[in-house]
């Protein structure tokens, strides 16, 4: 989930997960909620259901998706609860209202600059409605920390395999597939390759993976922006990735979320397209600040477009004077050589 809207929390899947068509089970289970407050009210509900013997038709969905959300306004919190069409009928949405107390920090103002606002300047650098920065940078210091734990783990596990992972970051349509099956024809004859591939939904990309008859797993995270450490160890063991190889891991498009959580990774890969323009460094610093390459792609195309490479190089250096840059086409091969050298020089370190 992203540390502040909960994006997503609930609802990835991972190819492999869904249920078979046709199953026999028999559940029953009870729940007794008892809700106190100031005002002294409190309400208690019961309830009990089974199910037998489900039979999915080919046309029906395969699995159901529940989405968990929450709402914050004016002190209350709302939850609602939706499922996904299934092969079951699915009762209406359920709309729960709890009363909780308000946020004891004042509300955030934004920073103004003549006639611009800036929200992401105070302590938790970001802003939600109705939720105060010290409530914020809890709720993210929870998450990450959480998710840091089980990176952490990857990354002892990767290392035990002497496998090489790389976490490839970039805003969506930058060419980061292409890049990839670029790559892994050029060296699936020489190393063990495997990608896990994050979209928020579709097999798409996985499936253009598998075509280069390289192994590949999809992790479709729903409403989710970015993939996470728990994403990438379920993902990694169904792989069942050989020691010594590389992995690579195609995060969801998305130059915001994906650069505060830790995979496990040994390096973040930012890709730039050029025709996303030169400043992009600078509207996006974290995910370059958090990269240790930045490969700008579609060189071919500069031809084409009012592009500055040596200003979109300055750029990243500013936000991060350690970014190591490698300017290539996927499409025509260009630059291909200095990225596989790249690569060559991560494998022998």
């Amino acid at each position: 989930m992203c540390t502040t809207c909960g994006c997503g929390e609930g609802e990835s899947r991972i190819e492999g997960d869904e249920p078979l068509h046709s199953h026999d089970h028999h559940h029953e289970h009870a729940h007794e909620h008892t809700h106190s407050h100031p005002n002294t009210h409190s309400h208690q509900h019961h309830h009990a259901h089974g199910h037998h013997d489900h039979h999915h038709d080919e046309g029906e969905a395969r699995y159901v998706i529940i989405h968990h959300h929450h709402y914050y306004h004016q002190g209350d919190v709302n939850h609602y609860y939706y499922a996904a069409p299934s092969a079951e009928p699915v009762a209406a949405p359920v709309v729960t209202r709890v009363s909780a107390a308000p946020d004891e920090e004042d509300v955030f103002q934004p920073t103004v600059d003549q006639q611009d606002l800036h929200y992401g300047q105070g302590v938790a650098g970001t802003h939600a409605p109705g939720i105060g920065q010290q409530r914020l940078l809890k709720i993210e210091m929870d998450v990450l920390s959480k998710n840091n734990h089980l990176a952490e783990h990857n990354r002892e596990h990767f290392a035990e395999q002497n496998i090489l992972v790389l976490n490839l970051v970039s805003s969506p349509g930058s060419g980061k597939t292409t890049l990839l099956t670029s790559t892994l024809h050029l060296l699936q004859d020489h190393l063990p390759c495997a990608v896990i591939e994050g979209d928020q939904q579709t097999t798409n990309d996985a499936e253009r993976i598998r075509a280069t008859g390289v192994n590949a797993i999809q992790v479709n995270t729903g409403k989710g922006c970015h993939l996470d450490a728990q994403m990438v160890h379920d993902a990694a063991h169904r792989l069942q990735l050989p020691d010594n190889s590389l992995l690579f891991i195609e995060n969801v498009g998305n130059l915001v979320c994906p650069a505060s959580f830790d995979l496990g990774e040994r390096h973040k890969v930012a890709v730039l397209s050029v025709t996303e323009g030169e400043d992009k460094p600078l509207k996006y610093p974290h995910m370059f600040a958090a990269a240790s390459l930045m490969i700008i792609n579609k060189i071919d195309l500069l031809p084409y477009l009012d592009f500055n490479l040596e200003d979109c190089v300055a750029n990243a250096r500013r936000v991060n004077p350690e970014i190591q840059v490698i300017a290539l086409s996927a499409r025509t091969g260009e630059g291909m050589d200095e990225w596989l050298a790249w690569l060559e020089g991560q494998l022998c370190a």
